[in-house]
C-alpha cells in the first residue's frame, strides 16, 4: 500500500552512515553526509546529540554541528555530562567526564551552541540538578531524565520542577532493579513525562515494549533511534566520541568484549516496523510517535512528506521519495 507521511522526527542521533557527530575530528562536510543518509531515512528534523565529554570537545563540536545550513537540525540533544558516575546508569558515557549539574557550565556549552541546545538528558539525583532544572525550563530547554539511578522522590521532584521527557526508558540504568519501587515503574507511571523508547529489538524485549506503549499510552510515547555511525553502515567496529563500539551482524551495538549496549544501529523506518510489530497498533498510531509527538515536544512542526509502501502483513515500511521541504 502506498502512503504519505509527514516528515519523520529523531530527538536522539549520534552518528549515521560511518559518520559520528561525537568524534574529535568531525568535519562540517562529515557532518553534512551523515544528514543527507539520514534524511533518505525520511527523517526532515532530528537533534544531532553529544553525549558526555570536557566542555573543549563538546563546543567544538557544537559548533560545528549548529553551523551548518541544514534545516533538517532542529537543535541539539546535550546527552550528559550531568548522569549518574555509576557503573551501569552511567552506560557507555565516559566516567572521566561525569560532573555535577552546574548552570554555569551549562551557559558555557550553550553559548558554544549559539543557543541551539533544545534538549538536556540529566540525572536528576546528583547535585545541582534541581537548581539546573530550574535554569533550563525558563530559558525554553526541555529536560530529559536518564542515565539516572534516583529514587521515586528524586523523580518526582524533577517532574515538579519541570522535566517533561524519559530519556530511551529501560535503558541507562542499573542492570539489577528491585521489582518495586524502581526507576522504570516510577517514569511510567508518571503522567507528566513522555516516555522515548528505542526499539531495535535489542534495547528492549517485545513484550517490554509493548507494556510500556500501554503504559504511557501513544500520546506520550515517542521514538528515538539513538543511532551512532554504525547505523546503515556494515558490521564492523565504529565510534561515538572516544569509545569503541562493535556492530554484530545482528545488528547490535555493544562496548568491545562485553554485553553492554552504546547506542544503536537503528533506523526510524525500522523503529516504526517493529513498534507496529510488537505492540500490534495500525501504522497511524505509529508513526506520530515518529513525527508530530517529538516535534511538539520540542516547540517545532515536522517538515517535509515521505513517500513511502507499507505492508500490513509483513511490518515492512519501504521509504521511496522524501521531500525536505
Amino acid at each position: 500500500m502506498r502512503i504519505e507521511l509527514p516528515g519523520l522526527v529523531d530527538l536522539q542521533v549520534n552518528g549515521f552512515g560511518g559518520i559520528d557527530f561525537n568524534a574529535p575530528d568531525l568535519r562540517p562536510e562529515q557532518a553534512l553526509a551523515a544528514l543527507a543518509r539520514i534524511e533518505a531515512t525520511g527523517v526532515t528534523r532530528c537533534l544531532p546529540t553529544l553525549i558526555t565529554s570536557s566542555l573543549d570537545a563538546f563546543a567544538r563540536n557544537a559548533r560545528i554541528l549548529t553551523g551548518l545550513n541544514s534545516a533538517t537540525v532542529a537543535g541539539l540533544h546535550m546527552e550528559g555530562p550531568y548522569l549518574s558516575p555509576e557503573d551501569g546508569p552511567r552506560g557507555a558515557h565516559p566516567r572521566e567526564h561525569v560532573i555535577a549539574a552546574s548552570v554555569d557550565d551549562f551557559k558555557r556549552r550553550a553559548d558554544a551552541a549559539g543557543g541551539r541546545i533544545v534538549l538536556v538528558t540529566l540525572a536528576p539525583e546528583i547535585p545541582g540538578a534541581l537548581a539546573l532544572i530550574d535554569h533550563l525550563v525558563a530559558n525554553r530547554v526541555v529536560v530529559a531524565i536518564g542515565h539516572s539511578a534516583a529514587s521515586p522522590e528524586q523523580i518526582r521532584d524533577a517532574v515538579s520542577a519541570g522535566a517533561r521527557l524519559s530519556t530511551h526508558l529501560g535503558n541507562g540504568c542499573a542492570q539489577i532493579l528491585p521489582r518495586h519501587p524502581n526507576i522504570i515503574w516510577e517514569q511510567l507511571a508518571n503522567d507528566g513525562l513522555v516516555a522515548s523508547l528505542i526499539v531495535d529489538g535489542h534495547h528492549l524485549p517485545a513484550a517490554t515494549v509493548t507494556s510500556m506503549v500501554r503504559a504511557k499510552g501513544t500520546a506520550r510515547t515517542i521514538l528515538v533511534t539513538d543511532a551512532i555511525a554504525a547505523a546503515a553502515a556494515p558490521p564492523g567496529r565504529y565510534t561515538i566520541g572516544t569509545v569503541s563500539c562493535d556492530l554484530d551482524r545482528d545488528g547490535r551495538v555493544s562496548l568491545p568484549g562485553t554485553p553492554y549496549l552504546a547506542g544503536s544501529a537503528l533506523t526510524m523506518p525500522g523503529a516504526i516496523e517493529k513498534t507496529a510489530r510488537y505492540c500490534g497498533l495500525p501504522l497511524d498510531e505509529v508513526v506520530p510517535m515518529a513525527s508530530t509527538i517529538p516535534a511538539s515536544l520540542i516547540g517545532v512542526t515536522t517538515t517535509g512528506s515521505v513517500d513511502a509502501e507499507w505492508n500490513a502483513d509483513a511490518y515492512e515500511l519501504r521509504i521511496l521519495e522524501v521531500r525536505t521541504g
